[in-house]
C-alpha cells in the first residue's frame, strides 16, 4: 500500500534533455521579456515601474499628498504586486524620481535619490516618496473599469494589465530594458511635440513619418545637449533602429583670467563625474594640451569650468574633447516595444497609433461607465420625483407599514417603482419636501437626462470619441508641456564643421604692429561724428600700434599675407572673441609665423568664392600681381609663397579682383596712378610682378584698391592720412592710364596732414561706416558721408582729433 501511493508521487518522464532545455529556456526568455525588461506600448511601463505606482495610488500618495517613507512603498508594492527583491523595486522608484533620467519624473522624492555624478540613493530608510502631478494623469479614470485587471502573485489581490495613461508616457519619458535575446532603447522626447503629433495622426491617419517630423524635431534628453542629423533621426523614426550623434554643449568665454571653455550639457546617461575623470587623465597623458584648470561648477543644472592656457586654441580643444570623451556619444534607437503582449519593433507612426489606439478603448469605457452611472442616478431621480409628486400618499403608506420591508413591497407594488427607487425613496430625508430642495432634483434629473444624451451621442460617433481623446492630449500638453532642452543640428555628424556651433555674424579683425591679434563684433564700436577724439580702443602694450583693421564673417577663411610673400590661413572663428578694449592674443598662436615677419593684410575668403577669382598683389617698391585664388587651395601650417619679392622690398597690400575691374595704387606721398586690371597678365604663385608705379627715392606704395566695373554707380576714393585728415575724391578724377607709370596727385601732402595712413574705395549709396585707429588705441566709429567730397590736389577735413604726437596707424570699413 504504502509503496503504491510513493509511486504515485514519484512518476517519471522519459523526455529528451535537449528539448527540455529548449522549452525551459524560451520560457524563462519570455518571461523576462513580457514580465520584466519591456514596457507596455500602451502606458509606456515595465511591470515593477507600474506596481510601484499602483501601489502609491491604492495607499493616497497623490502629488498633493504628504510624502511617505520609501521603504513603506517598496514594501507595499512587494508584499502585494512585485514578487522580486526589494533592491529592485528600490532602483526603478528612485530612477522615476530623477530629473537627469526620465524627462518628466514620475515620482516626487524627498531626500537623495543620486546624482549625475553617479552618486548611489540613499537607503529606503532615509528617503520619502509620492506620486507626481504627471504619474497621477497616468492613473486617471482608472476606478471607471477602464482598464483590465489580473490578479497579483498570490492570488488575494488584483493589479492593472496597463494603466490608463492620459500621458504618452513611452515616447516622452523614453525606457532602457534588457531582456534576453532583445532588448529596448527609446531617448525621451518633448511632450508638446508629441502631443502635436498624435493629435496630427488623430487628423490626418494616413500621415507619414515626414509629417509627423513636422512635430516631433527628435530627442528631448532631460540635460539638453545638441543631436545631429535629422535625416538620421528621420531613418530612425521611420525604422525603429538607428544611430544618431549626441553632443555636449561647449562655450567659448573670455573673462578677466583669460579664455575658458564652458561645458553646460552633456549627452544622455553620462556619467558626469566620470567625463571629469577623463578630461583630467587626458590632460596628465599629455593627449590634450592646454588646459590649465578643470573646476564642477555644477548646481542644478551642469556647469564644467575648463581654464585654457594663454597659448591654447580653443575651437581645437572642444573638438579634442568630442573626439577622447563621452562628451560626444552615439545614441542607438531601439524602439521594441510589448503591443498586445507581443515584443514587436516599432516605427514612430505605429508608437502613436498604439497610443491613440489604447486612449480611444479608454475614452470608450470611461463614457460607458460614467453613462451607467448618470442612467443608474437618473433611475434614482426620477423615483425621488415621483414620489415627491405622491408625498401624502407616500408618507400614508410608510406609516401603515410595520416594517421597512413591508414599506418597501408597498412602494414597488402601488406605484411601480423598481427596488433601487423604493430604498431611495425610504431614505430621503424630510428636507427634501422643501420648495428649493424640490427644484434641486428636477434640475438634477434635468441635468442627468442631458449628460445621458450626451453621452451617448459620443459613443455613436468615432469622430467625437476622437475629439475626447484629443482633449485629454491638449489638456496634458498644457498642464506639463515645456519649451525643447536638446538643440536638433539637420547636417549629419560626419559633415559637421565647427561653423555649426558658431554663430555667423560680422566681426573686425585687427592686428597691432607687436603682433597681436584680436576679433570683435561690429557693436563694439558706437557710431560718433567724424573730428571727434573717439573711445578707448584697446589696452596696448606699451609702443604697439593697430596696423591692420577688416571687417569680416565668423565663418570667413582668413588669408595672412605677410612682408615677405608668405600666406598664411586661418578661420575667422578660430581668433578669440575679445572686448573692444581687450588686447588680444599673440599671432604665433595661431599661425607659424617668423619672428621678423610681419602681416601686412588680411583677405577675407568666403566658402561661396568663385575658383576663378583672382588676388592681386602690390609691393612697397611698386610690383604688382595678378594670380588665380585657386592656387591658394592648400596651404600649409607653415604658410607658402605668395610672391617672390627683390631683396629690400615687401608686400603691402592683396586683395580680390577681376580683369574687368580697374586697379589704383596710392603712395605714402599721395601719389596714386590708375590702371585697367587687364594690362596685369596673371601669372604663377611664385612669379615676381612687374611694375605698377615708379616712385621717388622716399616715397613708397601704402596700398591698393580696386575699383568695381560692376557697377553703374559713381567710386570715391576715400584717403586718410596719419595727422586725422580725410576727404573723398570721385573716382572719375583719375584717368586710366598704362600700369609702370608716376601717377597723379591724389592729395596734398604736408606738415599738417602727414604721410598717407589709410585708403578706401566707396561706392554711391552705400551706408558703410569707417574706423580709424590710433597709434596710442584710440577709435572713431563714423559714417563715410559725413567726409566730404574733395578734389585731388586738397588736404582734405579733420576726421580724428588726436592727442599730442598721437598718429593713425589703420582704418577699416565696416560693411551695413
Amino acid at each position: 500500500m504504502a509503496e503504491d501511493t510513493a509511486n504515485q508521487h514519484s512518476k517519471i518522464f522519459n523526455k529528451d534533455i535537449t528539448e527540455e532545455m529548449r522549452s525551459a529556456y524560451l520560457d524563462y526568455a519570455m518571461s523576462v521579456i513580457t514580465a520584466r525588461a519591456l514596457p507596455d506600448v500602451q502606458d509606456g511601463l515595465k511591470p515593477v515601474q507600474r506596481r510601484i505606482l499602483y501601489a502609491m495610488f491604492s495607499m493616497g500618495l497623490r502629488h498633493a499628498a504628504k510624502t511617505r517613507k520609501s521603504a513603506t512603498v517598496v514594501g507595499e508594492t512587494l508584499g502585494k504586486y512585485h514578487p522580486h527583491g526589494n533592491l529592485a523595486v528600490y532602483e526603478a522608484m528612485a530612477k522615476m524620481t530623477q530629473n537627469f533620467v526620465t524627462r518628466y519624473p514620475l515620482v516626487t522624492g524627498q531626500g537623495n535619490f543620486g546624482s549625475i555624478d553617479g552618486d548611489p540613493p540613499a537607503a529606503e530608510r532615509y528617503t520619502e516618496a509620492k506620486m507626481s502631478a504627471y504619474a497621477e494623469k497616468m492613473m486617471e479614470d482608472i476606478e471607471k473599469k477602464t482598464v483590465d485587471f489580473t490578479p497579483n502573485y498570490e492570488n488575494t489581490l488584483e493589479e492593472p494589465k496597463v494603466l490608463p495613461a492620459k500621458a504618452p508616457n513611452l515616447l516622452v519619458n523614453g525606457t532602457l530594458g534588457i531582456a534576453v535575446g532583445m532588448a529596448t532603447d527609446i531617448p525621451p522626447h518633448n511632450l508638446r511635440e508629441v502631443c502635436d503629433a498624435l493629435i496630427c495622426l488623430i487628423e490626418n491617419p494616413d500621415a507619414s513619418t515626414e509629417d509627423l517630423l513636422q512635430h516631433i524635431k527628435g530627442p528631448d534628453f532631460p540635460m539638453g545637449a545638441i543631436a545631429y542629423d535629422k535625416k538620421a533621426i528621420a531613418q530612425a523614426y521611420a525604422t525603429g533602429r538607428g544611430g544618431v550623434l549626441v553632443r555636449g554643449e561647449v562655450e567659448i568665454v573670455e573673462g578677466k583670467k583669460g579664455v575658458s571653455l564652458l561645458i553646460s550639457s552633456i549627452p544622455y546617461r553620462v556619467n558626469k563625474a566620470r567625463l571629469i575623470e577623463k578630461i583630467g587623465e587626458l590632460v596628465r597623458n599629455k593627449k590634450i594640451e592646454g588646459i590649465k584648470d578643470l573646476r564642477d561648477e555644477s548646481t542644478d543644472d551642469i556647469r564644467i569650468a575648463i581654464e585654457l592656457k594663454a597659448n591654447a586654441q580653443p575651437h581645437r580643444l572642444q573638438n579634442a574633447l568630442y573626439k577622447h570623451t563621452q562628451l560626444e556619444e552615439t545614441y542607438h534607437y531601439n524602439i521594441v516595444g510589448l503591443l498586445n503582449g507581443i515584443p514587436q519593433t516599432l516605427t514612430l507612426h505605429q508608437l502613436l497609433q498604439a497610443y491613440i489606439d489604447h486612449r480611444r478603448v479608454i475614452v470608450e469605457r470611461a463614457i460607458k461607465f460614467d453613462l451607467t452611472r448618470a442612467k443608474d442616478r437618473a433611475h434614482i431621480v426620477e423615483g425621488l420625483k415621483e414620489a415627491l409628486d405622491h408625498i401624502d400618499k407616500i408618507i400614508t403608506l410608510i406609516r401603515k407599514s410595520r416594517e421597512v420591508s413591508d414599506a418597501r413591497k408597498a412602494l414597488m407594488k402601488a406605484f411601480k417603482f423598481s427596488e433601487v427607487q423604493a430604498n431611495a425613496i425610504l431614505e430621503m430625508r424630510l428636507q427634501k419636501l422643501a420648495g428649493l430642495e424640490r427644484k434641486k432634483v428636477e434640475d438634477e434629473l434635468e441635468n442627468l437626462q442631458k449628460t445621458i444624451k450626451r453621452l451617448e451621442g459620443i459613443l455613436q460617433s468615432k469622430k467625437k470619441i476622437d475629439e475626447e481623446v484629443k482633449k485629454g492630449i491638449q489638456e496634458v500638453k498644457e498642464l506639463f508641456g515645456d519649451d525643447r532642452r536638446t538643440k536638433i543640428i539637420s547636417q549629419a555628424h560626419n559633415a559637421v564643421a565647427d561653423e555649426d556651433l558658431i554663430p555667423e555674424k560680422r566681426c573686425i579683425i585687427m592686428i597691432t604692429g607687436g603682433g597681436y591679434i584680436k576679433r570683435t563684433t561690429n557693436d563694439e564700436y558706437k557710431r560718433q561724428r567724424r573730428g571727434g577724439v573717439g573711445t578707448k580702443g584697446a589696452e596696448l602694450k606699451e609702443e604697439d600700434f593697430t596696423t591692420i583693421s577688416i571687417s569680416a564673417s565668423s565663418h570667413d577663411i582668413l588669408y595672412f599675407f605677410t612682408d615677405k610673400g608668405k600666406v598664411y590661413q586661418l578661420k575667422a572663428y578660430e581668433i578669440p572673441e575679445a572686448r573692444r578694449t581687450g588686447a588680444g592674443r599673440a599671432l604665433v598662436n595661431f599661425i607659424e609665423i617668423d619672428a621678423d615677419e610681419r602681416v601686412t593684410s588680411i583677405v577675407p575668403v568666403a566658402e561661396d568664392t568663385k575658383k576663378n577669382a583672382y588676388l592681386f598683389f602690390a609691393t612697397q617698391d611698386g610690383t604688382i600681381k595678378k594670380v588665380a585664388i585657386s592656387q591658394f587651395e592648400n596651404i600649409r601650417k607653415t604658410g607658402i609663397i605668395a610672391i617672390s619679392l627683390d631683396r629690400g622690398d615687401q608686400l603691402v597690400n592683396t586683395m580680390f579682383c577681376a580683369n574687368e575691374d580697374t586697379i589704383i595704387l596710392v603712395s605714402r606721398d599721395g601719389k596714386a596712378i590708375r590702371f585697367s586690371a587687364k594690362e596685369v597678365r596673371a601669372s604663377g604663385r611664385s612669379a615676381k610682378g612687374v611694375r605698377g608705379i615708379r616712385l621717388g627715392k622716399e616715397d613708397a606704395v601704402i596700398g591698393a584698391l580696386v575699383i568695381p566695373a560692376d557697377t553703374k554707380m559713381r567710386s570715391r576714393l576715400l584717403t586718410i592720412s596719419e595727422k586725422g585728415y580725410g576727404k573723398q575724391t570721385k573716382a572719375d578724377s583719375f584717368k586710366i592710364q598704362k600700369r609702370g607709370g608716376s601717377g597723379i596727385k591724389a592729395a596734398e601732402v604736408a606738415t599738417k596732414t602727414g604721410k598717407i595712413v589709410g585708403i578706401h574705395i566707396l561706392l554711391e549709396k552705400t551706408d558703410d561706416e569707417l574706423i580709424t585707429m590710433s597709434k596710442k588705441g584710440q577709435m572713431v566709429r563714423m559714417a563715410t558721408n559725413e567726409i566730404p567730397e574733395r578734389g585731388r590736389q586738397t588736404q582734405g577735413v579733420r576726421v580724428m582729433k588726436l592727442k599730442g604726437d598721437d598718429i593713425l596707424t589703420a582704418s577699416t570699413m565696416v560693411q551695413q
